[in-house]
């Protein structure tokens, strides 16, 4: 079963759709082209930018059959959706735009995957990516360190690897790639939320989806008890409290 949860996520949508909108304003409408969304989620923001792109077609691609029962609503008049992983993705024809937003940091061996993201661009075309990069704020290393220790250590084998490179490898890639016009950007986002349970509200929501998948029901909430203990501990009790989220965009075009 999907670890992602729709509603958990959504929870804080609109400090969530904020990167979206930022990398979307880095697009340039591609009237009547074809766009390809990775990790679409529910759909709603691949909906907001097939229309302000002016894409013809434009597919969602998503490997949770959870989320992807909400983008039955959006589908239609060119938007359509399937089942399917980022690993795996192989057009036989190349997009005029491949977007991604907070999917690829789920995906690793980015020297690897960004070349075959590459030859899914058409001359011409654009790819636009948007990846949370915040894995040394205090709300992920207190979940790494939980991973590191027993008894989770023994059933996870570790934390997870952070996939996420330094912004100026990716500006290097994507120039050796026949990228041009490159633009790769690190932005702070300052969230003032309710307290520090908005914090782990927030992380149950993406990060700590990792280890919910590799563990059993109990070991989780126990995982999640010590979680909050570890975050309570190291963040003190301001109401609101601030959360900064570190975020990497960025947008190249294909040399034709």
């Amino acid at each position: 079963m999907s670890s992602w949860n729709p509603e958990q996520y959504e929870r804080f949508r609109n400090e969530r759709s904020k990167p979206f909108f930022d990398l979307l304003d880095m697009v340039t409408p591609i009237p009547g082209g074809r766009a390809i969304d990775l990790g679409c989620g529910t759909g709603e923001l691949t909906k907001v930018m097939h229309e302000r792109v002016g894409a013809k077609s434009t597919v969602g691609l998503d490997n949770s059959e959870t989320m992807l029962e909400r983008s039955r609503e959006q589908a239609g008049r060119g938007l359509a959706f399937k089942l399917g992983t980022i690993l795996r993705f192989r057009p036989r024809t190349p997009y005029d735009l491949v977007f991604s937003n907070a999917a690829l940091q789920w995906v690793d061996e980015h020297e690897s995957l960004f070349p075959k993201l590459a030859e899914a661009v058409a001359p011409g075309g654009q790819i636009a990516i948007q990846m949370p990069d915040n894995d040394t704020h205090v709300s992920h290393l207190v979940a790494d360190a939980l991973a590191d220790e027993d008894p989770f250590l023994r059933v996870l084998g570790g934390p997870r690897t952070w996939p996420v490179l330094a912004p100026e490898r990716y500006a290097e890639i994507l120039d050796s790639l026949g990228f041009t016009d490159i633009e790769v950007v690190l932005r702070i986002y300052v969230h003032h939320l309710e307290s520090r349970d908005s914090i782990v509200e927030w992380v149950k929501g993406t990060y700590l989806t990792y280890y919910k998948a590799r563990l059993t029901e109990q070991e989780y909430e126990e995982f999640l008890k010590r979680y909050r203990e570890g975050l309570y501990a190291a963040l003190p009790d301001t109401r609101p409290v601030v959360y900064t989220y570190r975020r990497l965009l960025m947008h190249a075009v294909k040399a034709s």
